[in-house]
This record gives C-alpha cells, sequence and structure tokens, in this order.
C-alpha cells in the first residue's frame, strides 16, 4: 500500500495520503468518470473523492448532483432511473470531444480500480433528496464487502448526518467525516456524535483555533477545494491532515508533503 501521511502522533493513527484528487482529476476531465480517476492517478495520486447516490433499483454509482443534465446528455433526477439506464448515458462528451462516451460508473467499478492498483478512496455520500439513511446504509454495507480483505478502507463523508448515521449502522469501522460549507452553531458537538473520525470543511473556514478543536477532539482536519498554492500552504502550515484538490496538474503528491 503507497505511503500515507502521518501527523501528531497524539491523534489516531490515519492511513490516508495528505493530498486528495477531487472527483477523479478535478477539471481536467469528466469528473466522477473512470477516466477522471485513471488521470488523477497519471498525475500521481493515491486517494479520490468521488460522490455516489442510488439508482432507481438500488445502485450505488457516481454522481454529484441530483439531476443529470450539468454532467451527462440525460435529463431529469438521476436517482429515479435503474442503473442500466443510467450506464447508457454520455457522461464526458459535456466536458470535450475526447472524452465524448465515457459512461456513468457504479461505484463498485471505482472500488475495483482501487483495490486492484492499492489507492484510497473517499466516498461523499451524497444522497438523492429523501434518500440520505438509504444510501448512507447501501454505501456501507457494499463498501465493507468490497474491501473486507483490504487493510486500508474507504472514507465516508457526508454533509447529511442522516447518511453518516446510515453508513454507521451498516459499516461501523469505516471511518467517517462531517462535511461543512459553514460553521454552524454545534457542529463539533454533532461530528462527535456520529463519531467521526474527521471534520472536512470548505479551507477558508480552517483557523489554528478550530484546528486545534478538532485534534483534541481526536478528529482529523480535512479542506476541500483547495487548487491555489498559498490556501494549500496555509492549510499546511495550520497542522491540517488532508487537501482535497481540483489542480492535480498543480499539485505534485510528493513535492507537496508538508
Amino acid at each position: 500500500m503507497t505511503q500515507a501521511n502521518t501527523t501528531s502522533t497524539a491523534l489516531p493513527h490515519w492511513p490516508y495520503p495528505r493530498w486528495v484528487a477531487h472527483r477523479g482529476a478535478g477539471k481536467l476531465a469528466p469528473e466522477n468518470t473512470m477516466a477522471a480517476f485513471r488521470l488523477g492517478a497519471a498525475h500521481g495520486y493515491t486517494m479520490f473523492e468521488c460522490d455516489a447516490k442510488l439508482s432507481f433499483d438500488g445502485v450505488p454509482f457516481l454522481l454529484h448532483d441530483a439531476t443529470l443534465q450539468r454532467t451527462t446528455n440525460g435529463k431529469g433526477t438521476a436517482g429515479e432511473r435503474d442503473f442500466g439506464q443510467l450506464a447508457q448515458l454520455d457522461a464526458g462528451g459535456w466536458h470535450s470531444r475526447a472524452y465524448a462516451g465515457e459512461a456513468v460508473p457504479s461505484l463498485e467499478q471505482l472500488a475495483r480500480y482501487c483495490i486492484a492498483n492499492g489507492y484510497f478512496l473517499n466516498i461523499e455520500i451524497k444522497p438523492t433528496p429523501g434518500q440520505e439513511e438509504e444510501t448512507g446504509r447501501v454505501v456501507g454495507a457494499l463498501s465493507a464487502r468490497w474491501w473486507k480483505d483490504e487493510a486500508v478502507p474507504p472514507f465516508f463523508s457526508s454533509f447529511k448526518p442522516e447518511s453518516l448515521e446510515g453508513a454507521r449502522a451498516t459499516a461501523p469501522h469505516i471511518p467517517r467525516g462531517l462535511l461543512l460549507d459553514t460553521l454552524t452553531n454545534g457542529w463539533l458537538d454533532t461530528a462527535r456524535q456520529l463519531e467521526c473520525a474527521a471534520v472536512v470543511c470548505n479551507h477558508a473556514l480552517w483557523n489554528a483555533e478550530n484546528v486545534a478543536q478538532v485534534h483534541a477532539a481526536g478528529m482529523r482536519a480535512l479542506s476541500y477545494t483547495v487548487n491555489d498554492a498559498w490556501a494549500a500552504q496555509r492549510l499546511i502550515d495550520l497542522g491540517t491532515d488532508a487537501i482535497i484538490t481540483d489542480r492535480v496538474d498543480r499539485f505534485s503528491p510528493e513535492l507537496w508533503r508538508g
């Protein structure tokens, strides 16, 4: 397995690298497609972030939006289609002609790719509205099965506490992270109640005080989506633990170890 990032010995073991490729290769390839993950790997990344939701027939697949039109040639709510229908869509042509015909992958396809190559995975549970807990339960159960023989499981994250609860119910051993785009009252208590291993914030929210709070609670401090060198250096100087980026062409995991 690829060498991972280490930080303070006072914190629980964290087996994941510092640098995480957002949706595969950020904006350099069509997000959440296998082409994007292969491109991220070609730039030296060994950990990827992806978005997972459920098809109508209960198959976890990769898509960020609730609807299809931004990143495929389909229309309507993605979760209202069976996976067989979703797999027929063009998920690459919107990005560029070079990627026309890229398919919408299942989460299992990406899991097999990561396991075969020794890569790490951050699965953001991104449910269709109304399916928060169910999506967490299904993603948790299947991930526990797919990674059952692996030393390092995936890492779950979600903006939806119900999704993290669902994942905890079916895969309690797989670490979880609460995603935040604002620091609402009680955010740290919510992360504690969910027994999270990390808090994943919009990078601009981190400062020395809240990084110290998260670490004192035994959790890691992760950041999204970091595309500028000054922002990355600020986070490294603050002692945060992982950085999710679109700019796999700008940040070399080998050179930016921190």
